[in-house]
């Protein structure tokens, strides 16, 4: 058995989990067919059966990567800005940082100011002042993502490094 990428692995998984769904699919497929009262249903090339077995076996490779994939992200780290992360981690900030671009972008997207109309025929015109300065919030926008890009890259790359051992043969 030769070893894997861990980057292969995850797509693998993906794949699998795909693989599942389309056999849970066909089984309700084949499950049932619709025939004249008193005639005998001609037999389906697969039977649910068969496809449970299939279904079945794809699951248990599934959990198998499953384990091997959180192993090698707890087990291997990556360097961002001087600090030793595992994987899972790392992939944990990554996703922190972009949700904090998120929200930074969405404040440096508001005008400093605007005006507000008022309702109901009041002669009051009300403004809405932003309390930060949203140029600041639209430049750390950049700077979160800049970050989330480059520890996404460093995942990436462990990814092609890392091996775990995992027969694919018969996906492959």
């Amino acid at each position: 058995m030769a070893p894997i990428l861990l980057a292969e692995a995850v797509k693998l998984k993906s794949i699998l989990l795909k693989r599942v769904q389309e056999l849970e699919i066909e089984m309700m497929r084949v499950g049932f067919t619709v025939i004249e009262k008193g005639t005998t249903p001609a037999p389906s090339i697969r039977t649910v059966s068969a496809i449970d077995l299939e279904m079945n076996d794809i699951r248990s490779d599934i959990r198998k990567l499953d384990r091997l994939i959180y192993e090698a992200n707890l087990n291997n780290t990556v360097t961002y800005k001087e600090v030793d992360l595992t994987i899972v981690e790392a992939i944990e900030m990554a996703t922190q940082l972009r949700a904090q671009a998120r929200v930074y972008k969405q404040l440096g997207s508001h005008e400093k100011q605007r005006i507000q109309f008022s309702g109901y025929g009041e002669g009051t015109t009300y403004v809405e002042v932003a309390l930060y300065e949203p140029e600041e919030y639209r430049k750390k926008a950049l700077d979160f993502e800049k970050d989330a890009n480059k520890l996404s890259g460093l995942i990436n790359a462990k990814n092609y490094a890392v091996t775990i051992a995992f027969d694919d043969e018969k996906y492959a």
